[in-house]
């Protein structure tokens, strides 16, 4: 056991190492962990961890779509609805029935139900394979929030899809027509259940005297807290997280009361969220062997070629779809001529290149019973296996590799005026800082005059109001301006580098406590952060 659980902490921490070499070379993530899975499943005396399918559903999806959802702008996400829709729900049934009934007639021993199985399970993009390969690149911001918005959604739909289908599997039928309405029904219930439990622990954050370590353990709660009573009720438990995540994220405001619970909450998803992805990895690269083992039927060499197949037409629907739904509904209505600037053929090229399958669909396939309740073997369940890790290496590969080079070659403008982020940061900073000093000259008119503190308070605000409108000019203006932001942000760096310097000595001194330190650490990297060039 000690050494199973070394040899597990040794392929996490490489796992770890991976995702830093990748962040260095500038190449997404995913494609690293995906090919450390194939090495590791031919590295001789690695351990064999098998796990409850049940538990990986329960496991790592609840998680990590809850924070897919609390990371989606609404506002964004609501602008870009239609063709978010368009992918996430459009997409996602066409490419789970094309790929359904091209394994049927292609693979033998596939039914109808297990092949849209895998096409519930490979249809939908992963979004932090997408982000991680778009954000080493300049790329305009509706394509990201289209990007972020469908993988949050179709990651819904793809499991829901899956859910009928798997319970097709192990029935032996597959009805499209009761499909179609229990999806309606499972879906809106979920999205309910998860809105109800979302508000209860909005009322907990907001009315109950939390910590900041109470506040975040909530949010790792509560993603399972909604989808254990979904499908306990036999409803959609996804639906019922991204909804309720969406609903939180919203209120985000009013849920952390202050700025440690906000900034612990954040560090605490930012570590489980690369914990998870390791995780997955691993377990597919462990289990990995054992798939290639079972391939009763196939040899690797046919289950190869499948996977293959499968990948070229995963690619393909998607190309396919993206024309079409992005421009016969601009031919047929006016309407969306008026509100939606014209997104041009560059822009959807990338969005339809943009579909690496990643995370989601490995949990997914790592999730299927063994058995059938009668106790037979599960149909075609290691092949499923396969297929999947084969898509998931083919697109994250080809499409992830190439997708820089692409949109480099392509040259894609902002159609949309978009403020840049630095620029906005500094405009909201000044709207809460007149705020601030209309607040106090209206209510602290008579404190200011006999309170020295509340007077100096009052100074620094309006020499921070000064120094934000200044950084606006510099943002907006000529090459000097910017030589003078850039002279700026290199003093600072090296004034905070100098303060940590400062607090490192202070700490050995010992006359002062470690948690006061911390906390003035925790200042300069604030502020070290505030002017950090987005990227």
């Amino acid at each position: 056991m000690h050494y199973t659980l070394l040899q597990f902490l040794l392929l996490l921490s490489a796992a770890f190492l991976l995702i830093l070499l990748a962040r260095r070379l500038k190449i997404a993530y995913p494609i690293f962990l995906v090919l450390a899975g194939l090495v590791i499943s031919n590295i001789p005396g690695m351990p064999v961890i098998n796990i409850e399918p049940d538990l990986i559903f329960l496991i790592f999806l609840p998680p990590l779509l809850y924070e897919a959802a609390w990371w989606t702008s609404w506002n964004e996400f609501w602008k870009w609805k239609r063709p978010i829709s368009l992918l996430a729900f459009g997409l996602v049934f066409f490419t789970s029935t094309v790929v359904a009934y091209f394994v049927t007639g292609f693979i033998p021993g596939f039914t109808l139900a297990t092949g849209f199985l895998l096409g519930g399970i490979i249809s939908p993009p992963d979004a932090i394979a997408a982000a991680s390969v778009l954000k080493t690149i300049r790329v305009p911001k509706r394509i990201l929030t289209i990007l972020e918005g469908e993988s949050l959604v179709n990651d819904a739909s793809s499991l829901i899809v899956f859910r009928f289908a798997l319970a097709a599997a192990i029935a032996g039928q597959f009805s499209f027509q009761q499909a179609s309405i229990s999806f309606v029904t499972v879906t809106l219930m979920g999205i309910g259940i998860g809105l109800v439990i979302a508000y209860a622990v909005y009322l907990i954050h907001r009315f109950l005297p939390t910590t900041a370590s109470i506040d975040s353990a909530f949010t790792i709660i509560s993603p399972y807290l909604m989808y254990l009573a979904a499908e306990e009720f036999h409803f959609s438990g996804v639906m019922a997280v991204v909804s309720g995540g969406l609903f939180l994220s919203y209120r985000s405001h009013e849920v952390f009361a202050d700025g440690q619970s906000r900034l612990q909450t954040i560090n605490v998803w930012s570590t489980l969220s690369i914990i998870l992805n390791g995780l997955v990895f691993i377990l597919i690269g462990l289990e990995l062997p054992a798939i290639v083992a079972g391939l009763e039927g196939y040899s690797l060499i046919e289950a190869c070629k499948y996977g293959l197949m499968v990948s070229l037409v995963v690619i393909i629907i998607r190309m396919v779809w993206i024309y079409p739904g992005t421009f016969i509904p601009r031919w047929l209505f006016k309407n969306i001529r008026k509100k939606e600037p014209n997104p041009g053929w560059k822009g959807s090229f990338i969005i339809g290149w943009a579909g690496m399958r990643g995370v989601v669909s490995l949990a997914a396939a790592l999730s299927l019973p063994m058995v059938l309740s009668d106790g037979k073997p599960f149909p075609e369940r290691n092949l499923i296996i396969f297929i999947t890790f084969v898509v998931i290496l083919s697109t994250l590969v080809v499409q992830g590799l190439t997708l820089p080079f692409i949109i480099k070659a392509l040259k894609i403008e902002e159609i949309d005026p978009v403020i840049p982020e630095e620029q906005q940061e500094a405009q909201i900073r000044i709207r809460i800082l007149n705020a601030a000093l209309n607040r106090l000259d209206s209510k602290y008119k008579a404190e200011l005059q006999s309170n020295d503190l509340l007077a100096t308070l009052k100074l620094e605000f309006e020499n921070h109001l000064k120094h934000n409108a200044r950084r606006i000019e510099c943002l907006e203006c000529v090459d000097k301006d910017q030589k003078e932001l850039a002279v700026y942000r290199h003093v600072l760096k090296d004034i905070y580098h100098t303060q940590r310097k400062e607090l490192y000595h202070i700490r050995k001194e010992k006359i002062f406590s470690d948690e006061a330190i911390r906390k003035e650490e925790m200042q300069v990297d604030i502020a070290e952060i505030r002017i950090t060039p987005k990227h």
